[in-house]
């Protein structure tokens, strides 16, 4: 299973190179011919790998050989392709330096250097005469191109939205367990004169362990019962110190802080701080996937949690696939009763799972109910095969499902694990080789890790597996959140549910987990400690470790690593710029929460570099030398010490997500940002005086998605000002928050032109407007026709969810919303000039949920008839001390769905509302 991603891998790394072949560098003169040869080869060799994988398969040790041979070159080429495009990039923006109106061809004799064009002429041939001998192989093997039907991928959709959440994005409900959770509820609830007591419940892998205890984790019942909660995932054998950390780090509300701080504490004072946290208090601990059986870590451990709180009543839930720890854990605790043994789903409930995954609530098809009972018989009362049996239909046509039945289910051998055999038979049907690529690409994260699924996209796009077909139209990021959708669909991925994020997050079962080890192996994450990763470093791409060592061994690491290494996460360690330099084609270096305070001058030199992750790091100061990246895609500095961005960072012209946030509006934006015509991502801009760093900037920034506070707004002159930001043409910005200065002198403002022209896309969902000075808002944002916008009957903001008005003190009076259909949320805050609502302010606002009006010092009237709302969840109505109880909203009992009311005290002793 080692090898079962390498076809996958040559495919991908082949059509990088292709694409790189075909984009800017085909067209340079000196290298045209050369490229276009190697292009064809690489074109031709992409053919024989549908035969090469079957013979693979079957054990042929020279298919083997060949395909280690091509994956090397493969790698080779698009590494010497991507050296020929960085440059044409360095000109490019060298050229637009130098203010030249045209940019020349950078082979031209005047301009090139020509030791770098006798280099990569000679890299290039090298590459051909490799690709030469690589065909030559191929035919003495008998390699012959197999007509292979491409299966369709499914349309693109929004899987790590929270916007636009997909049905099949959502965890499915527990099915089958409910009784299992109301025994291990009950025997938790129940009396117990023990301080801690201990349950595991046991089970082979994929009997929905995990999946029952987090429904008891978060069972109302529990949350009533008990003070605190901890989950904790073990995953692997784990000192006893790690343990404590973990613990401590779920019990602590500021967990980035303490997740530093536990890294030099030592035990006596972790285990203190636990007990601050849990003195006196009921608590409720599950240990997920446990493995250890030593006796005495586990006498250890228990002992210490009993010596930290006299309470009686206290539980700690075990999930463990091992009878032997079962029984340690529970003779630690000197526990009467049995571990809880979990068994086997019946079949109709296997089939309820299996078929909510095809059809969701649709009717089943008759295909499906012709296989029905053979299917189901495979699932073996497995709810994790059910799960993935069901994702692997769902992604193929019905034509096909009978074939891959009887061609590849049905002949699963009894002797190896029949979870992971179907787990490996749903990845080998993934779609595209791509998506193998991007699943296999996980393995560099730990057990139990929740993955950002924004982070896993720029991840994937870095190492280029992303590219689209030549035609599309898709951005690589619109691909990757299909490929996202995909993997939940074939549930080799879950779906982390926290509705306070705005991006999903996602996990792997254990076994899943463990099957991307697996089909990893020979490339995956080490750690540097391992021999191994010296005896086949030139195989392995990407590597996670806390340290390099020292001395011999360090150096022969990084020699070892020097040319095949694309990814780098170093965790809680430190970088120095010889390592750098030592590892030349990275193309994904992750710093974040390392210790490491400077980055070195000599990242400039690593030209492949397309994604730079410094996020909650101590780097205080980027090097000049950042702004020589020409290819990075990705710059994440969100949490970080950096204090500003290089002069150079409009040279980033490759840019597309810059995280990156700071609060200070005094804060100077790089000059020209409206250079980097790629940016998607843009978490703030603070307009400045001088030229470059005015709104305007914004203005050619046509992809920036999702969010965008604008700030120091009285600096915009004028309404033609303000729409040079062209906010209106910007459709995928959902979440806009408009900023003006709080305390500016005289009354001479021009805010309420600047909000005209400042109009965004009907598209926005989120609208937040901070110090406006104007005595009335906009027509387009009340919804009022005008004469050069939209008819009476349209709407200018038909998806808008959210809208606050925060200290507008110089608006006196709000103009009813119109048409605001989509409306949940308003906020009405600080508007010290504000006196009057008008009762039918919200009367196109039936969906309204909540409404929060506060601290406006002079409002005297807001009459709402509260029969426009029925949908309110939230009223918040308070410290307005002129407003009397006579003009206040009325029909409270219409409000059958209000958990939340916060109103009063009114001017008045009248202080009752009418219902």
């Amino acid at each position: 299973m080692a090898d079962a991603v390498i076809s996958a891998t040559i495919q991908v790394a082949l059509e990088t190179a292709v694409s790189l072949a075909t984009d800017r560098i085909g067209m340079l003169v000196g290298f045209k011919k050369d490229v276009a040869s190697m292009t064809r080869s690489l074109r031709f060799i992409n053919a024989l790998l549908a035969d090469a994988e079957e013979r693979q398969q079957n054990q042929d040790r020279g298919v083997q050989e060949w395909l280690k041979s091509l994956e090397e070159v493969a790698y080779d080429a698009g590494n010497v392709l991507d050296e020929l495009n960085y440059e044409s990039l360095r000109h490019q923006v060298e050229s637009r330096n130098q203010h030249k109106r045209k940019v020349c061809c950078f082979f031209s004799f005047s301009n090139t250097n020509l030791a770098f064009r006798w280099r990569m002429a000679s890299k290039v041939r090298g590459i051909k005469l490799k690709l030469n001998e690589i065909n030559q192989e191929a035919s003495d093997l008998g390699l012959f191109e197999r007509a292979v039907m491409t299966a369709a991928l499914p349309a693109a959709a929004d899987a790590g939205d929270k916007r636009n959440r997909q049905t099949d994005s959502v965890v499915a409900p527990m099915i089958g367990r409910a009784d299992d959770e109301s025994k291990i509820v009950k025997m938790l609830l129940s009396p117990s004169e023990k301080v801690v007591s201990c349950l595991p419940i046991t089970g082979m892998g994929g009997l929905g362990k995990t999946t029952l205890a987090k429904s008891i984790y978060n069972n109302k019942q529990i949350d009533e019962h008990f003070n605190k909660k901890i989950w904790v995932c073990v995953s692997k054998k784990a000192p006893i110190l790690d343990l404590f950390k973990l613990i401590l780090l779920q019990l602590t509300e500021k967990k980035v802080e303490v997740e530093e701080k536990v890294e030099v504490e030592d035990r006596n004072v972790i285990v203190g701080k636990i007990g601050n946290q849990l003195g006196g208090k009921r608590y409720f601990l599950v240990l997920d996937d446990v493995w250890d059986d030593d006796q005495a870590l586990w006498d250890d451990f228990f002992t210490t949690l009993r010596g930290l709180n006299p309470t009686n009543g206290s539980w700690c839930l075990v999930t463990t696939r091992i009878g032997q720890v079962a029984d340690i854990v529970s003779g630690a605790l000197m526990m009467d009763d049995e571990a809880y043994a979990l068994g086997r789903l019946p079949d109709n409930l296997c089939w309820s799972i299996l078929k909510e995954k095809v059809v969701g609530g649709g009717e089943v098809p008759y295909e499906l109910k012709a296989i029905k009972e053979r299917i189901i018989k495979r699932c073996d009362g497995l709810p994790l095969a059910a799960s993935v049996i069901g994702g692997l239909l769902r992604l193929k046509r019905k034509e096909e499902w009978q074939s891959i039945l009887e061609n590849r289910l049905f002949r699963l051998s009894g002797d190896e694990d029949p979870v992971m055999q179907i787990l490996k038979l749903s990845f080998d049907n993934l779609p595209s080789p791509n998506i193998k690529k991007c699943f296999a690409y996980c393995s560099i994260f730990p057990k139990d890790t929740e993955m950002e699924g924004d982070m896993l996209i720029e991840l994937w796009m870095a190492e280029g597996f992303l590219q689209g077909d030549l035609n599309s139209q898709m951005m690589m990021e619109e691909i990757g959140m299909n490929y996202l959708r995909i993997l939940l669909q074939s549930s080799l991925l879950e779906e982390i549910i926290d509705e306070s994020e705005t991006s999903a997050s996602y996990k792997m079962h254990d076994l899943v987990h463990d099957l991307v080890e697996l089909i990893s192996k020979s490339t995956k994450v080490f750690n540097s400690g391992d021999a191994q990763i010296i005896d086949n470093g030139n195989q392995i791409r990407y590597l996670a470790t806390d340290s390099f060592g020292g001395g011999e061994d360090r150096e022969k690491l990084l020699e070892s690593l020097s040319t095949s290494l694309h990814t780098l996460f170093i965790v809680n360690g430190y970088l120095s710029g010889d390592m750098l330099m030592k590892l030349k084609n990275l193309y994904v270096l992750n710093l974040s929460r390392t210790r490491t305070r400077e980055l070195p001058v000599s990242i400039g030199k690593l030209i492949h570099l397309r994604y730079v992750n410094l996020e909650w790091s101590e780097i205080s100061i980027l090097p000049n030398s950042l702004c020589k990246l020409y290819n990075l895609q990705t710059l994440a500095l969100s949490g970080s010490n950096v204090k500003d961005l290089p002069k150079g960072t409009c040279d980033l012209i490759s840019l597309r997500h810059l995280h990156y946030y700071k609060s200070d509006k005094e804060f100077q934006m790089p000059l020209e940002m409206g250079q980097l015509t790629c940016l998607q991502t843009l978490e703030f801009f603070n307009v400045g005086r001088e030229k470059g760093r005015r709104i305007g900037e914004l203005g050619s920034l046509k992809n920036l998605k999702g969010k965008l506070r604008i700030r120091n707004l009285e600096l915009v002159k004028d309404k033609e000002g303000a729409e040079e930001a062209k906010l209106s043409e910007k459709a995928n910005l959902f979440r806009l928050y408009l900023e003006w200065a709080p305390d500016r002198e005289g009354d001479d403002y021009n805010d309420e032109d600047v909000l005209d022209g400042l109009r965004p896309h009907p598209k926005l969902e989120e609208l937040v407007i901070w110090n406006f000075m104007g005595d009335q808002f906009p027509r387009w944002l009340m919804d009022l026709p005008t004469t050069t916008t939209l008819p009476e009957s349209a709407t200018a903001l038909p998806k808008l969810a959210s809208l606050a008005f925060n200290f507008c003190n110089r608006c006196r009076e709000l103009l009813p919303l119109q048409n605001f259909t989509s409306l949940k949320e308003l906020e009405i805050y600080r508007c010290s000039g504000l006196t009057t609502l008008p009762g039918d302010m919200l009367h196109s606002c039936a969906s309204l949920q909540k409404l929060w009006v506060s601290h406006c010092d002079n409002l005297i009237s807001f009459p709402l008839d509260l029969q426009q709302t029925p949908s309110l969840l939230e009223l918040e109505l308070y410290c307005c001390p002129k407003l009397k109880t006579s003009m206040t909203p009325k029909g409270f009992g219409f409000l059958t769905s209000l958990r939340e009311l916060a109103i009063g005290p009114f001017s008045d002793d009248d202080h009752e509302n009418s219902a």
